[in-house]
């Protein structure tokens, strides 16, 4: 007995090691990158923190297309749902006219119409409070270029301005923005804003072919395929770029030219970057931004486990900005913060796991340990 509780405590110190060597040494965001005032109060997790999505789908054209944006639907309101927990009157999805008459159906709220969205952003400022976060998902077609740029709904299309100012109500609220229809950047550039992080899943409204970004930015939600840094969590910067990489081998393996580039904008110059790993311009507030409630679905934690939960992220997020912002630091300084920092986070994720995650089974301890000197050993 004594040799397996020994067993199960290295196990979740191997793993906890793991992750945090994930949050130092990942290749997401260059040492270099500065993060700036912008990350200040910005994507805290708290236990007073409540998360917001609405999923817009516009009509298809073509019946690929239909069936294709109804899946991404479907499936983007279910992963928010069931991994990442979300309840059912925290996601808004408004598809297509509305008519839920089909198999998942039911989850759909309203139209993706003028006043459908309208509606739906109304009732969401009546929810949310200071600090809560919101994520905006747009499936489908978009038209058109610089302020006439437009996403396509049910009755007259919206463009980029329009919808930008719909959002100036929610300026205490964070805000995520993903918008992956054809031709979207136009449409992106309207809604940059200070503290605000836009995804675009094409750089320019020539790139009129419907893109396959959505695919793969939902498949690094589902299951947490994009955590990259091992921390059991998926940034916005991380789904961005296992969304451009596989993107990009899509098209290789296709052997047709790309004709979708995704960018992000995070700084509010609505300049967007198509690699944030390179360019220090954006990238440092999608690296603290997760769609993630701090309760997870089914996840029984006391007042104590939730507060632990919840100073385990924010240091995590504090070893993230840290590690942006090296450069304004001397050498001895910075590293002094760092070490700080990781010890801390140490502790308090030892902590947590020894006093409030279930202990795994022995051949589940045999596996992960397997699995995590497997990480630790390159």
């Amino acid at each position: 007995m004594k040799d397996s509780v020994a067993i199960t405590g290295k196990v979740r110190s191997a793993k906890a090691l793991t992750f945090i060597c994930g949050l130092v040494l990942t290749g997401i965001t260059s040492a270099q990158n500065l993060v700036s005032d912008l990350s200040e109060g910005r994507f805290l997790d708290t236990p007073e923190t409540t998360k917001f999505a609405v999923i817009m789908t516009g009509p298809a054209v073509g019946d690929d297309n239909a069936e294709r944006f109804r899946q991404w639907s479907l499936s983007l309101h279910d992963i928010l749902a069931r991994d990442y927990g979300y309840s059912s009157g925290n996601i808004t999805l408004l598809y297509d006219d509305g008519d839920g008459n089909f198999i998942g159906g039911e989850r759909v709220d309203g139209a993706c119409s003028r006043e459908g969205i309208e509606v739906a952003l109304e009732r969401l400022a009546e929810l949310v409070k200071t600090g809560d976060q919101i994520t905006l998902y747009l499936i489908g077609h978009g038209s058109g270029a610089a302020e006439e740029a437009k996403f396509n709904i049910v009755g007259p299309d919206m463009t980029g301005v329009e919808f930008s100012s719909l959002l100036d109500r929610f300026d205490q609220q964070d805000m995520v923005i993903i918008n992956t229809t054809s031709a979207s950047f136009g449409f992106s550039s309207s809604l940059s804003s200070e503290g605000r992080v836009v995804i675009s899943s094409t750089r320019s409204s020539s790139e009129r072919f419907d893109p396959v970004f959505s695919r793969y930015f939902i498949e690094a939600l589902d299951e947490r395929n994009g955590d990259r840094d091992k921390n059991n969590r998926v940034s916005m910067l991380e789904a961005f770029e296992y969304a451009r990489a596989n993107v990009e081998l899509w098209y290789e393996e296709q052997g047709r030219l790309a004709s979708e580039h995704a960018g992000l904008d995070d700084n509010g110059d609505a300049l967007f970057s198509l690699n944030p790993s390179v360019d220090i311009a954006d990238g440092g507030l999608a690296e603290i931004a997760y769609i993630d409630s701090l309760v997870e679905d089914g996840e029984n934690l006391s007042a104590e486990g939730l507060a632990l939960k919840s100073r385990i992220q924010d240091l995590e997020r504090s070893v993230i900005v840290l590690r942006g912002r090296k450069a304004e630091y001397l050498e001895e300084e910075y590293w002094q913060q760092m070490e700080d920092l990781l010890v801390n986070l140490a502790r308090s994720t030892g902590h947590f796991n020894a006093e409030f995650k279930p202990a795994p089974s022995s051949l589940d301890s045999a596996d992960e340990s397997i699995e995590s000197q497997s990480t630790l050993n390159p």
